[in-house]
């Protein structure tokens, strides 16, 4: 792992079980596998050492919820390879009837620049996305 660079991050859910089973397919799609758990906590490890934890929230602070448009994390974005892959997952996270937000992919680069993306929600309602982002290619 380079230096600087980000390591793990950890998210707070309201139902471990609910989230390992929602992150456990989206993320054996993109590379991960489980890593360490317990009682309390899963993670998931992608193979160049970067890993996200999930956490059962204390039951006395499941019920404030979560909401992306106040303080802390608005979204979390996974890179994608290419445009395809965006498509691929945004069509299965239809069949899969996950929540898919704006419509579906997005293609907000401009004539310079690749800017690809699908967002779409977890169970607690946090806001993902993934992206495929790069120099567009020349016809």
């Amino acid at each position: 792992m380079r230096p600087g660079a980000p390591h793990h991050v950890d998210l707070n859910v309201s139902d471990l079980e609910r989230a390992r089973a929602f992150y456990g397919e989206l993320l054996g799609r993109l590379g991960y596998v489980p890593g360490e758990d317990d009682v309390d906590w899963c993670t998931f490890v992608h193979p160049d050492g970067w890993y996200l934890t999930l956490v059962q929230t204390d039951e006395r602070f499941v019920g404030l919820g979560f909401h992306r448009k106040g303080i802390g994390v608005n979204h979390l974005a996974f890179a994608a390879p290419d445009r395809a892959s965006v498509d691929d997952l945004h069509a299965w996270l239809v069949s899969r009837g996950f929540h898919v937000l704006y419509g579906g992919p997005m293609d907000m680069g401009d004539e310079l620049e690749e800017n690809y993306a699908v967002f779409f929600e977890d169970p607690d309602r946090l806001k993902l996305e993934y992206v495929h982002r790069g120099p567009k290619a020349v016809a």
